[in-house]
């Protein structure tokens, strides 16, 4: 079952069609022609199997009259031909959890194959898959979310709008912010299934380095240049005297 981003998030109800085996409503799972009964196995006494002598040995084995289940139907039930089950097409509503993620297993108890004679029906097991979001990354209930900045909000510092679950928040940029930085959000993120409990947001900063730049824009980044090259930086300086004591 494919579902959206938020639908796993949130949690949904949604509607699907199965093509299953189900108990014959003619027949009510007998196999009997309507109004009459499956008798019992006259070679094993009903008990579905029979003993079998061997020399000195005693062999159980299955019926082979009523094969194993000891009983005989002597009238076929014209809708299902004797099988007690029919192929059917069952609408169901699969209430969808907050929190799933992919290939989580969701149990609907007795909706799956007919069983044998009038027993119980079998689980159906719905596999989900989640459709992945333009925005987020998802690491089991955390998410990841790459945000770009601008050269001059890393270096000076800044108040960004970033996407959340419950929509935009503000987040501060301190001055001097590397590219790849991550800030997390507590409580931002994916709610583990059955609690009330949520993962965090980790917001990625992504210097956006532009391609192209109008004449001032160059001119201020060379002088910005030149001063940078006048009083470099402290971890500027220990790379480029570590450089200079390797290569000389």
């Amino acid at each position: 079952l494919t579902v959206t981003f938020e639908e796993a998030v949130f949690g949904a109800e949604k509607d699907i069609v199965v093509t299953r085996t189900g108990s014959c409503g003619e027949c009510t799972g007998t196999g009997a022609k309507k109004g009459t009964r499956p008798e019992r196995c006259a070679a094993c006494n009903g008990r579905g199997q029979v003993t079998v002598q061997q020399g000195f040995f005693s062999l159980s084995r299955t019926c082979g009259r009523c094969r194993g289940t000891g009983e005989v139907i002597k009238e076929h039930c014209p809708a299902c031909a004797g099988s007690g089950t029919v192929r059917e097409k069952r609408p169901l509503k699969i209430k969808i959890p907050p929190g799933v993620d992919n290939e989580t297993r969701l149990k609907l108890r007795g909706e799956g194959e007919a069983g044998r004679g009038s027993g119980p029906a079998g689980d159906l097991y719905v596999v989900v898959t989640v459709e992945d979001h333009p925005f987020f990354a998802r690491h089991g209930q955390g998410l990841i979310c790459e945000v770009p900045i601008t050269f001059s909000q890393a270096a000076l510092g800044s108040e960004i709008e970033v996407p959340t679950l419950a929509g935009r928040k503000k987040l501060s940029i301190p001055q001097g912010t590397p590219s790849a930085r991550e800030f997390v959000l507590r409580g931002e993120g994916v709610t583990v299934i059955n609690s009330h409990r949520r993962g965090n947001l980790v917001v990625r900063v992504v210097i956006d380095v532009p391609k192209k730049l109008t004449k001032r824009q160059k001119e201020l980044l060379a002088e910005f240049q030149q001063t940078a090259e006048d009083s470099p930086s402290p971890a500027s300086r220990s790379f480029f005297e570590k450089v200079k004591e390797i290569f000389g």
